[in-house]
């Protein structure tokens, strides 16, 4: 199936594995690769030499394009795109706004970029800066949301820039392949659906939990780090709910600590990376601490597999999805709905 997206990044399917952090490593991307989607490695929770062992790994394993993930507001940004650059990596993906001289950078180095949003407004600014491709998120996906359904956001965005867009948010099966695409979009990009498969590391036990949960079971709560979150309803988020603003700021101090010591960063560069998170989403500083639980707490789960102390990010899709395939298996499903749905709706062409 050819459609912008294919065309732009040279692969066969208009599926994208999205960059979920401490998820989407060389294992769950060259699996995706070598299905003919678009997988993205997700690089935030990764130093910087890590990040290029990883894409080195996926290389050895496949010469089909991959992408990375970068946080636009990170103070080693910089040195992140050099290493994409240097490694010969296809696709740039932010999960912020990328600034436009780095949207340049990376251009003028033949790398793609498409950024990730959530607003009209975020995607018309990319557009304008000169962004390749945009993936839009709406309210139904995992991790930080907004409030706008993927139904209303989706045809607002495309109609209001010229370049592919990557429809995310409430995605797992060829019904909603062709439902993107009816839309406008050049495909669509799919983070919890790409989470439950045999090739994802999250531990058994974990996506035993997201499988066991019912669309009700999938919440959106401000505990974490101040600002929306998608996931799973558990009694560990409820506690979180539960618990006051000093034990949750006290709680954020030991996260950042030990988050420093995982990613390499030493606390000036975590200072600069707060200040700019703090400027860039225009939070309070309380906010800002509370956002070094984010990393820490993923990991409890989708590395430790000990849910009861952590949080799983999750799209509302997880209500819905019952097993777990290899990602072939997955991207092959979902083309083979696709075709067969288009198949039956195109009218049959008349005989000479």
């Amino acid at each position: 199936m050819e459609t912008a997206l294919t065309a732009l990044v040279g692969v066969r399917h208009p599926i994208v594995q999205t960059g979920m952090g401490w998820v989407a490593g060389p294992r769950l991307v060259t699996a995706t690769a070598e299905a003919g989607a678009l997988g993205i490695l997700a690089s935030a929770t990764m130093t910087t030499d890590a990040l290029r062992a990883a894409v080195r790994e996926v290389k050895s394993r496949t010469d089909a394009p991959f992408g990375v993930n970068l946080r636009a507001d990170a103070g080693d940004a910089r040195e992140r795109v050099r290493i994409i650059v240097e490694e010969g990596v296809r696709v740039a993906s932010f999960a912020l706004a990328p600034s436009r001289e780095l949207i340049a950078e990376l251009k003028d180095a033949g790398v793609v970029v498409v950024p990730s949003v959530g607003a009209r407004r975020h995607a018309e600014k990319v557009a304008a800066w000169g962004a390749d491709a945009v993936i839009v998120q709406g309210g139904e996906g995992g991790g930080h949301t907004g409030e706008v359904a993927t139904t209303v956001l989706l045809p607002q965005v495309v109609d209001a820039v010229d370049i592919p867009v990557i429809a995310a948010g409430g995605f797992c099966d060829g019904r909603g392949l062709v439902a993107a695409l009816a839309y406008g979009a050049a495909g669509v990009a799919m983070g919890t659906r790409f989470l439950l498969t045999s090739d994802s590391p999250v531990p058994d036990a974990v996506k035993a939990r997201y499988l066991a949960a019912g669309v009700g079971d999938v919440t959106v709560t401000r505990a974490v780090d101040g600002l929306p979150h998608r996931m799973l309803r558990t009694e560990f988020v409820a506690s979180l709910e539960r618990a006051g603003r000093v034990r949750a700021l006290t709680r954020s101090v030991r996260h950042a600590s030990a988050f420093r010591r995982i990613s390499g960063l030493t606390w000036p560069q975590m200072l600069r990376d707060g200040l700019a998170l703090r400027h860039g989403k225009d939070l309070t500083w309380s906010q800002v601490l509370l956002a070094a639980n984010v990393p820490m707490l993923l990991k409890a789960s989708m590395v430790d597999g000990r849910p009861e102390s952590g949080v799983m990010a999750s799209g509302q899709v997880a209500g819905v999805i019952s097993d777990l395939p290899s990602v072939e298996e997955l991207v092959g499903r979902v083309m083979g709905e696709a075709t067969s749905i288009l198949t039956d709706l195109l009218p049959t062409p008349p005989l000479p």
